[in-house]
């Protein structure tokens, strides 16, 4: 997984190429203007047909609304100009600490279970004597 720094410049690098595509088809689907003083006929050539880029503007402005809800998040989870070395190193601290106490209490719960699977064994190979004494006792 990259660093947020290179997320970062994914997504705007992704913006900019939304931006781009957008204007591109504004500029595909856009009617010529008319300028007074400059009357020049139009050009068939220049005319597209808007029906086949229907839709294509809110899906451009639902991607860009998206991306830079995404822009915003990643630059929130940039650590602060106010977070210290020392905050960072009490961070990791208490982080380690939590980590130290979740894997005793993963040993804990190993534990149990072992003890559980020796019982359901124990129990398991009982059934299997008690079935197997029984089935030679009636033939």
């Amino acid at each position: 997984m990259a660093d947020r720094i290179t997320q970062l410049q994914d997504a705007l690098n992704q913006l900019a190429d939304q931006f781009c595509n957008s204007v591109g088809i504004l500029q595909q689907t856009a009617e010529p203007g008319q300028f007074p003083g400059f009357d020049k006929g139009t050009n068939p050539k220049l005319s597209s047909n808007p029906s086949n880029f229907e839709g294509h503007g809110a899906l451009f402005a639902t991607l860009i609304a998206r991306t830079a809800k995404d822009i915003d998040y990643l630059i929130d989870s940039l650590p602060s100009e106010e977070c210290s070395p020392e905050l960072q190193a009490a961070s990791l601290q208490r982080l380690e600490a939590e980590n130290q106490e979740a894997g005793r209490k993963l040993e804990e719960v190993v534990r149990k279970g072992e003890k559980l699977l020796a019982l359901i064994q124990q129990a398991l190979n009982e059934i299997a004597e008690s079935t197997l004494t029984s089935s030679s006792k009636s033939s």
